[in-house]
């Protein structure tokens, strides 16, 4: 027997416009789509249908696991705390960040990477999420143990992503010093009096370990199919390493420079949403807006604010600078594409049916809400055409 819904009354935004129709879905995909209401279905209310957003990088796992430093949750619920965050902010497949690769943390580190993704595979297996959940592995390059921890994770399933990283103060990301000095001692990771020897320590690991970890992490990563990024690459010379791995995505370009030569190699470029809503980088690099204008974003990533991706479209849209059509590829049909994710992110007969139902709620026009004149309202969410929020 075929399972069917109508999701009619709708505002659908599809890959060339925004219909104001109806979608069928049948058996877990989309079966089709007409303008105009239909009898018997669920009404929308004239609210947006959009395909259900594709997340590549979400740091918020590590953070339901370790609320407070030294406080560890137990790693099945705080899967689910995460899933049922990010499902509340429109995501139907998420490639969950789990960090290797830090120096002083030795197996304690890579028992806890283990832990986290062996709960997302248990939670995935038992039915219990929301959203579809793989793995994205940060692999911090400059550290002694990286290169064990990613071959004690390699063998999981649902590892699909990997991204390089060096987060060395004096480059990439952290090109001004004090940007890395202001991370460091917000976190409580060091005193203030003691950055200068933390930096100088790093800086010896990293030119011993950067380079061959690069190396080999990308090769285990293409010899077991895992898509590879590279994360915060800032010059050309960056780029052409990256490239010679076989990097397809660039995750947060710190420069323009950068950027360009990534387009040109054909890698999908990422920035994070914080940086549109926020209206520029935290670190003082470039502007995700600066990229968008100059046609050189693909995908749009939460980093640490899983309701960003939603909130930057909609953001984007109202202040005339990115039409919602073309916002909604940024975090849907692109990252899709980005991981060989077909099947989804567009709304399309015979892909399949995650959608998000989302209304737009005009805010007061005062100083107070000076970033943002709309906000998106989640209210619906459809995997594999089945509701689940």
């Amino acid at each position: 027997m075929n399972h069917e819904t109508v999701l009619t009354h709708a505002r659908v935004v599809l890959d060339d416009g925004i219909l104001d129709g109806s979608v069928l879905l049948r058996d877990g995909l989309i079966a089709d789509i007409t303008p105009g209401p239909v009898a018997g279905g669920v009404d929308l209310d004239g609210d947006l249908l959009l395909p259900g957003l594709v997340e590549l990088h979400t740091d918020h796992l590590e953070a339901h696991a370790r609320p407070r430093p030294g406080t560890d949750w137990d790693p099945v619920p705080a899967v689910l705390a995460h899933d049922v965050q990010l499902s509340g902010a429109g995501v139907t497949t998420v490639f969950d960040a789990v960090r290797i690769g830090s120096e002083g943390h030795g197996d304690t580190l890579t028992e806890r990477a283990r832990s986290l993704a062996e709960a997302v595979e248990h939670a995935e297996r038992a039915g219990l999420t929301r959203a579809e959940h793989f793995i994205h592995l940060r692999c911090e390059v400059a550290a002694p143990q990286t290169v064990a921890e990613f071959e004690a994770l390699e063998d999981l399933t649902s590892v699909r992503l990997a991204s390089l990283m060096d987060h060395t103060p004096g480059q990439r990301q952290y090109a001004d010093v004090e940007a890395f000095r202001r991370y460091v001692v917000g976190k409580g990771q060091v005193a203030p009096d003691g950055v200068e020897a933390l930096m100088a320590r790093l800086e010896v690991i990293a030119e011993e370990f950067s380079v061959p970890n690069r190396k080999e992490i990308a090769r285990r990563a293409s010899a077991r199919g895992i898509t590879l990024a590279a994360h915060d690459d800032a010059t050309l010379d960056h780029v052409e390493e990256s490239q010679s791995f076989g990097v397809r995505i660039s995750e947060f370009p710190t420069t323009e420079v950068a950027a360009k030569a990534a387009r040109e190699h054909g890698q999908l470029i990422v920035m994070g949403a914080p940086n549109i809503v926020r209206g520029g980088s935290q670190s003082g690099n470039v502007a995700a807006a600066t990229l968008l204008d100059q046609g050189l974003l693909d995908v749009l990533s939460s980093d640490y604010v899983p309701a960003s991706p939603l909130q930057a479209i909609v953001q984007l849209d109202a202040d005339g600078r990115c039409p919602l059509v073309e916002g909604v590829k940024l975090v849907s049909g692109n990252p899709a594409r980005a991981v060989g994710l077909e099947d989804r992110g567009t709304i399309v007969v015979g892909r399949r049916a995650d959608l998000v139902r989302v209304h737009t709620h005009a805010l007061p026009a005062t100083e107070r809400h000076v970033r943002g004149r709309v906000v998106p309202v989640v209210r619906g969410v459809f995997r594999g055409g089945s509701r689940v929020l």
